[in-house]
């Protein structure tokens, strides 16, 4: 999520921006989770998406009122009126039509219309009387995680109520720490940050779970506390989970190899990229095969991840980061599968294709032809001998063959011998008359003798 403010006519709005890519399902749930008003930005020139849709549902569940912006105003192809219409179905109904949904034509490139949609958030604000305080310990929520060069972890949070300032203890979820330094979304040093002000803060013990409360106390021995037992609760429950999950359900579906999975080891720059890209990995597997995730981490590939990937046979990928000099030395040495992304849509078709490799290949079954049987002849050591005409297709030598009796199969082998008249051939076509040699001794004239191969394919998800 990304996060800014400004000020307008003496009030504060704060933005916080969420992709609209179709993978980022989570971090708009959160979006919509830690706002007051919902902006529905809708492109003119294009139909309602999924995403769209996706964000509607999720400002419901967290009762949250929308405003929708139809963006691109300024394209030739625009077409508010039929955005309004699409969005009729999802119960986003205009003013003008009797219903409560404020809409607003904008251009993010002209800049028309976007006095009116700060003018609509205003006066939605005063409507819902939000209102908070500055004073007091500070609360909120952190919107992003990542691990910065210089600084170790850092998280973005969103000050809800009281005054966050430098120097300050707090605990966030299993995370502790007392604030070092506090920047703005611009870079500049902050001395403290009130209601509404996203902020940059450097000094915690660990990289935070993003949507996590954090909570300003009054001394590191409180907070430290606190964390340490948190930690050591999710510690135990997770174990537990483990073992429940290892003793209920392992044995069940692991049938002598027929089930798979793949070991992985996530990156990336920041915690709502990992986030959204396991998110997204999780979708990719069936009942033949499934994803473990060994780890799950902010910061570039380092030594420790590579030794880890080697001892469990795992593949690491990484987005938006990089492998440290002696991570490179040991993958080197370990021949670890280290795939580094910047696109996620690349990230995900290499581990699908990732994953079906270590299925087991799908054999598909295609008829090669069929011989009426006509006559019947006297059996030897090798088999039994009979004449028929081939009604379609081709039989070959050796080929697969089963025999249908009222279109039940009454037999499965393959062909001994092929001979037209008395030469052996390699293969008989439509319309000729041959003899095949089978081993099953109760074939019957008008029996249906269906020739066909094994083809092996790869397995597809």
């Amino acid at each position: 999520i990304g996060a800014y403010h400004l000020e307008v006519k003496g009030n504060q709005i704060t933005f916080l921006d969420t992709p609209g890519h179709e993978a980022f399902t989570s971090m708009r749930a959160r979006g919509a989770n830690i706002t007051d008003i919902v902006v529905l930005v809708v492109a003119s020139d294009d139909k309602v998406q999924p995403q769209t849709v996706e964000a509607i549902q999720h400002a419901r569940a967290a009762n949250v009122p929308i405003i929708v912006a139809v963006n691109k105003i300024d394209r030739p192809e625009s077409d508010p009126i039929r955005i309004q219409q699409e969005l009729l179905s999802h119960e986003l109904i205009p003013e003008d039509l009797g219903g409560s949904t404020i809409f607003v034509k904008v251009s993010a490139k002209t800049g028309d219309g976007i006095d009116e949609l700060l003018e609509m958030i205003h006066l939605q604000a005063e409507i819902l009387e939000l209102k908070s305080t500055s004073k007091g310990f500070a609360r909120g929520t952190i919107i992003e995680s990542r691990v910065r060069k210089g600084q170790g972890p850092v998280g973005t949070v969103l000050v809800q109520r009281g005054t966050l300032k430098i120097g300050d203890y707090f605990v966030m979820g299993s995370i502790h720490g007392r604030i070092r330094a506090m920047f703005n979304e611009v870079g500049d040093t902050m001395i403290e940050a009130g209601p509404a002000i996203p902020v940059e803060i450097s000094g915690l013990s660990n990289v935070p779970e993003v949507g996590a409360k954090f909570v300003v106390l009054e001394d590191e021995k409180i907070a430290r506390q606190i964390a340490e037992d948190l930690e050591l609760k999710l510690r135990s429950e997770t174990i537990q989970e483990y073992q429940k999950t290892s003793l209920d359900n392992l044995f069940s579906k692991i049938d002598e190899g027929k089930v798979t999975e793949l070991r992985l080891i996530l990156k990336g720059d920041v915690q709502g990229s990992v986030e959204a890209l396991k998110t997204s990995l999780q979708q990719i597997g069936d009942e033949r095969i499934s994803l473990r995730f060994l780890l799950c981490s902010v910061g570039n590939v380092t030594e420790t991840d590579i030794t880890l990937a080697s001892a469990s046979d795992a593949i690491i990928v990484g987005f938006n980061v990089q492998m440290d000099a002696k991570a490179r030395e040991t993958q080197s040495s370990e021949g670890v599968d280290v795939r580094l992304y910047d696109v996620i849509y690349n990230a995900l078709d290499d581990v699908k294709a990732a994953m079906e490799g270590l299925l087991e290949p799908e054999i598909r079954e295609e008829v090669l032809g069929h011989l009426e049987v006509r006559q019947v002849f006297s059996s030897g050591k090798n088999g039994i001998v009979v004449g028929g005409l081939v009604t379609d297709g081709k039989l070959h030598r050796n080929s697969l063959i089963r025999v249908l009796r009222k279109k039940e199969s009454v037999f499965e082998g393959s062909i001994i011998s092929l001979k037209r008249f008395k030469d052996d051939v390699q293969e008989v076509a439509q319309n000729y008359e041959c003899g095949i040699v089978l081993n099953f001794l109760e074939i019957e004239n008008g029996d249906i003798v269906e020739a066909y191969e094994q083809i092996e394919e790869s397995a597809r998800l």
